[in-house]
């Protein structure tokens, strides 16, 4: 008994002292205690100062997103309900992957693009690929600060890819538009949208090109000028903005250059000065009331400058003036190279037809020409397109003789090895077919030869060559052999589906 009172109370001595010790070794780490003071986490900021100008980068892209970000819009559309086609869509979606993410049973798709407020009022302009096929009230619109709308379609232009929606509110964040005529190559760019289902993301880069055609609107009309940017666009930023480090719009983007349908370092967008003539006509009258000169245009490089008499490649070659144009009836013709519009200058085929884009029927435009090694001025009203426009063709009288047989043509054939194609006697079909009296047919072109690298193709008839009309065989290879290596001629040809283009050789060096 004594032993059981004399272990308890040792215990209980133990037990005291042990509590004492757990309180003493708790009170040495509380939050005062020395030991704490003593952890020290991180370093202390460099003595060196903030580079000020890093700081004052930093502070416009914060301001950017800050001021930018709150005009850009989410849109989800839920297109019309279609039979599924079969259709491999891969390819078109390698430039617009912005849909297909949810493919329900009832055979309705839902896709996910931007938009960028322009009005207070509730107007917002987005890419037609985003809006196109939306069901009835299919198009939804979530702000930045998540309020959500229903939104109703004002008008699309595909030949440009903008479109325009309303939705019905009040007192919006407005987006600043910029001037894009005044970006350059190397200046930074914020892209602002929402890809891959992330709302208001901000990405940077700098203006990689200008004036970039990708060949994604598939017509003939359509009109592509890309702005080309490095800063990272995804599925679901078209239709959102392209800033400058200002903060304003100066680009709606549009498109990817991709091969797996994600961000690789090429994204486009649709100049905002082009944006703004399209959107105030949709929102106006519902369409685009556009004027056409009327012609059908390509390149100038330095073969085509050296075969017009140009000391470098300079403007836009005319291959083909429409029948009741206005490019006609203001006496534009073939083979005429345009330098300006307007005292502007232009350089490349997507250049002249943005900037006849933003007309309308009726304006005039003072087109600069070079045509037989003078400049002249040619003012030209505009006209609406039309469809039924026909490319003005050569009524000549067409020869009376008969088809030549395969024997007779190869014994007329003449053959330019240097430059790597031969032509032979046309025969009268293809003459009356093409409403043409030149016998000179082009056949056998060799691959990567300068016939073939310069695009002319086997069945062209040459009817201009230097601007000379050609009728035979015999003219045309006078023509040609009084060239010297180093020297450009320039070829007019009717091709097979009866249009007319113009091809510039250079003769090789022996």
């Amino acid at each position: 008994m004594k032993k059981s009172i004399v272990a308890s109370v040792f215990l209980v001595v133990i037990g005291v002292i042990f509590g004492a010790a757990v309180v003493i070794n708790f009170d040495s780490i509380s939050p005062g205690s020395a030991q704490t003071k003593s952890v020290k986490l991180g370093a202390n900021r460099p003595a060196a100062a903030i580079n000020p100008d890093l700081k004052m980068m930093n502070n416009a892209f914060m301001n950017v997103a800050k001021n930018a970000t709150p005009s850009v819009v989410s849109i989800v559309v839920t297109t019309k309900a279609k039979k599924p086609s079969g259709k491999n869509l891969d390819e078109f979606f390698k430039f617009f992957p912005d849909f297909k993410y949810h493919m329900p049973p009832e055979e309705q798709s839902q896709g996910a693009g931007s938009g960028v407020i322009v009005t207070a009022d509730g107007f917002i302009i987005t890419n037609n690929h985003v809006i196109d096929d939306a069901a009835d009230d299919g198009i939804e619109v979530v702000l930045n600060d998540t309020r959500r709308y229903h939104a109703k379609l004002i008008g699309t232009d595909p030949l440009t890819d903008v479109a325009v929606i309303k939705v019905d509110a009040s007192d919006l964040p407005v987006a600043a538009l910029g001037n894009s005529d005044d970006v350059q190559v190397g200046q930074w760019a914020i892209a602002i949208g929402n890809p891959l289902g992330l709302n208001s993301t901000v990405t940077a880069g700098i203006i990689s090109y200008i004036g970039r055609n990708i060949g994604i609107i598939g017509d003939s009309y359509g009109v592509e000028n890309f702005i080309q940017t490095d800063a990272a666009i995804n599925p679901g930023n078209s239709g959102g903005a392209l800033v400058n480090i200002a903060g304003e719009v100066i680009g709606v983007n549009t498109a990817i250059a991709t091969t797996n349908q994600r961000y690789q370092g090429y994204g486009f967008a649709i100049p905002i000065n082009l944006v703004k003539t399209v959107a105030e006509d949709l929102i106006l009258h519902g369409k685009v009331d556009r004027g056409y000169i009327g012609v059908q245009i390509g390149a100038v490089d330095e073969t085509f400058a050296k075969a017009n008499g140009l000391d470098k490649a300079e403007g836009v070659l005319v291959q083909q003036v429409l029948e009741g144009s206005a490019a006609q009836e203001a006496g534009v013709k073939d083979g005429d190279i345009i330098f300006s519009v307007d005292k502007k200058p232009v350089n490349a085929p997507n250049e002249l037809q943005t900037m006849i884009a933003g007309k309308h029927p009726g304006d005039k435009v003072t087109l600069q020409i070079w045509r037989d090694g003078k400049n002249m001025e040619k003012i030209v009203r505009l006209k609406p397109r039309s469809e039924n426009t026909t490319v003005a063709a050569n009524d000549d009288a067409n020869s009376d003789d008969e088809s030549m047989t395969e024997e007779q043509k190869q014994a007329a054939t003449i053959h330019f090895d240097k430059l790597g194609f031969s032509v032979q006697k046309a025969d009268i079909k293809a003459k009356k077919e093409r409403k043409v009296d030149s016998d000179v047919m082009v056949t056998d072109v060799k691959p990567y030869k300068e016939a073939w690298n310069r695009f002319l193709q086997e069945g062209d008839i040459v009817v201009e060559a230097d601007r000379q009309q050609i009728t035979t065989l015999s003219s045309f290879n006078k023509i040609i052999q009084s060239k010297k290596p180093g020297d450009a001629v320039m070829l007019r040809v009717k091709r097979l589906d009866g249009s007319s283009v113009y091809v510039a050789m250079e003769i090789p060096e022996e």
